[in-house]
Order: structure tokens, then C-alpha cells, then sequence
């Protein structure tokens, strides 16, 4: 195997400035975003009263790939996440379809959170504003890391203090009842399995630290210690709010809710705290895009790099130390789809992908020596075949589009090779 990369030696090198506090704010600010006030309704309808089942289930694929990621992002202390481990543990096609699968993928949830954002704001107007969301936060990325990083704890606050209101007037309310937890129909494994899917959606946040692997500080010891806190955190938030919001509207009110969170605060007599959910709405999904541009932007910079993306893209701004052109480029193409796209069916394409991203990681800790850090042979093989029957458990539009635009990536590889082949 190659040693691990370094910054070291690059012509172009990014500051290592976050700590452990910032790489988790970040973690949290990718996945307690816009998730946990949309994918709860589409998870019970696919599963019913096996609603907390599903999200156990996630929970448990989320930890193997928090733990695989954590292992080889300290060995690979280097942006660009799956895409480094996969090319340096298993070949450099496995890296590339990794990384393919993320760029694509997060740049159709990235349009998704933004449309978000304007639903909420200005519905009449959504698209205007999900294009205004998008420049501004490619312009806050822009200039520079830690700028990104000192707005995702405020967007997090914000956060957890609107769905710690929303959990207090549940608990407290007499709308509630903790019996309707296990009311409505018993749901097939298979719509428990395809809620675990949806819900593994809001969990794939923590990529997000290990993709900043050249941004942090001590990375052998911070990504580690990182990426479980912010998944134990984020685990803890959305169960306490599951239980809430299936206790007051039960299994079969959440299927057909349209907005989860606000049906809640409303059935409780909680008038009030209606607007404030929807403005903790708005700015959730605007904390998820900007970690999400950011991701993208650094796995984009790691591709360029090794010419499977366009070399240009691997440009570092003197100044601010920022992939400029990549995240120019990353926020282009998602205003574009935000301004003309639908994309309801973002959140199952992008759960897809990143299944497929997650399946490579494990798949690369597999094969990591006890020398080298490697967890528990079960932790990988566990998260691995939890990827890939997630991945097949999805709806069936998004396993034919997931599947169809892997392919493409895999045949654009191919004819790649074959041109350069003569040199």
C-alpha cells in the first residue's frame, strides 16, 4: 500500500486550523440540519409503527461507517474523504467511483436543502431564494474554512434550541400519549429496512469531517475522536425527537404530515412555536447546504488533483486557502439546479450515492492492518452489507437513477483510461 498523503509536499496546501470543538459543530451542522424536520414523514409512511426499528437500524450502519471513516481518515489525513481511502486501499477505480458517487449525490442534496430553504422563507418565490441561499453561503465558504466553521455553530444552536422546544411542549402537552408509539399497522421488514434508508439521509453528515482531513489539526487524534461525538450527539437528538413527535401524532398523522415538526407544536396547543419551527427549518437546511458545499467543494479538489476531474479545479486562493474554483464550481451547478430542477426525489438519489460512498469506506478499513489502526473485522463487515441492503431497499426510482448514473461514472472512467492508454 502507499503511504498516507500528507499536505506536505503539495503545490497547493490548505490551512489546518479546526480543533476538535469546530470538526464536530461541523459534523452536527451536516446532519442535525433540514433532515430531522422532513424525513421522519417519509420514513413512517414506508414503515409505520417500525418507525423507531428503522431509525435504530440506520443508527447502527451510520456507527460501522462513522467508525470505518474515523480509522482511515487519521491514517489519510488528506481532503477528499472515501475517494483517498477507497483509491489507496483498494485501486484507484474504487477511490474514483467513490468519489463520484459523492459529487453527484451531495450535489442534488445540496439543490434539495436550498429549495428547502426557500419552501420555508418564501414559498411563491422558493427558487429565487434557494438560488440567493446558494450564493451566499459558496461566498461564506470562500472566504475560508474557519469563517464556515463559526457559522455552523450558530446555525447549530439554533437548531437544538427549536427542537428542544418542540420536544418540551410534546412531553409536556396532554396531546401527548406514549401508546401511540406502537399504534397503526406493523410495517414489512422491507418498509422497515427502506425508512432506514431515508433516515440514514440525515445521519451522513459526518463525511464532512473527514473530508476537511487536510483542514484539521492533528488529524490522527481529532477525526477520531470527532466524528463519534457528533454522531453519538446527533443520535441522541433524533431519537428523543422521534419518540416526541410519534407520541403526539402517532404513526399514521406522521405518514401523512407534511411538515412533522410543525403539525407537532401546532397539535399540542403550542400556536406559538409554529413560525419558530419554521424559521428553525429555514435555517437547519441552510446550515446543511453550507456543509455540504464545503464537502463537495473538497472532494471535488481531491478528484482534480488526480485528474479525474479537470486539473484547473485543484486551484488553492493564495489569500484565503480555500478551494476557490472548485466550490465556484460547486455552487454554479447547484444554483442551476435549484433555479430550473424538481427535486422531491433528491433525498433517496443522494441516499443512494452515499450508500455506495460508505460501502467503498468499509470495504477499505476491511483492509487495514491492526498496525494501522483497523477496527473490529465485524465493525466493517457489518457496515458494509448494511450499505448495500439499504442502498437495494430504497425506492425503486432511486436505485435505477443511483445505479444508472454510477454506471455512467464508471464508463466515463473507462474511456479515460483507454485515451490515455497510449501515453
Amino acid at each position: 500500500m502507499s503511504k498516507p498523503p500528507t499536505a506536505a509536499g503539495m503545490p497547493d496546501e490548505l490551512n489546518r486550523r479546526l480543533g476538535v470543538f469546530d470538526a464536530v459543530v461541523i459534523g452536527l451542522g451536516s446532519m442535525i440540519g433540514a433532515g430531522i424536520f422532513a424525513a421522519l414523514a417519509p420514513a413512517a409512511r414506508s414503515a409505520g409503527s417500525g418507525l423507531l426499528t428503522g431509525l435504530a437500524l440506520a443508527a447502527v450502519v451510520a456507527y460501522c461507517n462513522a467508525t470505518s471513516s474515523a480509522r482511515l481518515a487519521a491514517r489519510y489525513p488528506a481532503s477528499g474523504g472515501t475517494y483517498v481511502y477507497g483509491r489507496e486501499r483498494l485501486g484507484e477505480f474504487w477511490g474514483y467511483l467513490a468519489g463520484w458517487g459523492f459529487v453527484v449525490g451531495k450535489t442534488a442534496s445540496c439543490a434539495a436543502m436550498a429549495l428547502t430553504v426557500g419552501s420555508y422563507v418564501w414559498p411563491d418565490q422558493a427558487h429565487a431564494v434557494a438560488v440567493a441561499a446558494v450564493v451566499a453561503l459558496t461566498a461564506v465558504n470562500y472566504a475560508g474554512v474557519q469563517k464556515s466553521a463559526v457559522l455552523t455553530r450558530v446555525v447549530v444552536g439554533v437548531v437544538l434550541a427549536v427542537l428542544a422546544a418542540v420536544v418540551a411542549a410534546a412531553l409536556t402537552s396532554s396531546a401527548s400519549d406514549p401508546a401511540r408509539l406502537d399504534a397503526g399497522d406493523d410495517a414489512a421488514f422491507g418498509g422497515v429496512l427502506q425508512a432506514a434508508g431515508l433516515l440514514f439521509f440525515a445521519f451522513a453528515g459526518y463525511a464532512r469531517i473527514a473530508t476537511l482531513g487536510e483542514e484539521v489539526r492533528d488529524p490522527a487524534r481529532t477525526i477520531p475522536r470527532a466524528i463519534p461525538v457528533a454522531l453519538g450527539i446527533t443520535l441522541v437528538v433524533y431519537a428523543v425527537v422521534a419518540v416526541s413527535v410519534l407520541s403526539v401524532l402517532g404513526p399514521e398523522r406522521l405518514a401523512e404530515a407534511t411538515a412533522p415538526l410543525t403539525d407537532t407544536a401546532r397539535a399540542t396547543g403550542a400556536e406559538w412555536l409554529v413560525p419558530v419551527v419554521r424559521a428553525g427549518a429555514a435555517v437547519a437546511a441552510l446550515g446543511s447546504l453550507l456543509a455540504l458545499i464545503l464537502g463537495v467543494s473538497r472532494t471535488t479538489l481531491a478528484m482534480a488533483r488526480d485528474r479525474h476531474l479537470p486539473h484547473a479545479l485543484a486551484a488553492v486562493h493564495p489569500k484565503f486557502k480555500v478551494p476557490h474554483r472548485a466550490e465556484l464550481l460547486v455552487g454554479t451547478v447547484v444554483a442551476v439546479v435549484a433555479a430550473t430542477g424538481d427535486v422531491r426525489g433528491a433525498i433517496g438519489f443522494s441516499s443512494f450515492g452515499v450508500l455506495a460512498y460508505y460501502a467503498v469506506a468499509n470495504a477499505s478499513a476491511w483492509t487495514l492492518t491492526p498496525h494501522e489502526g483497523r477496527p473490529a473485522r465485524i465493525i466493517p463487515a457489518v457496515g458494509l452489507a448494511g450499505c448495500l441492503v439499504l442502498a437495494l431497499a430504497l425506492p425503486a426510482s432511486s436505485v435505477i437513477g443511483g445505479a444508472a448514473v454510477l454506471a455512467l461514472g464508471a464508463a466515463a472512467y473507462g474511456v479515460r483510461r483507454m485515451v490515455r492508454r497510449p501515453e
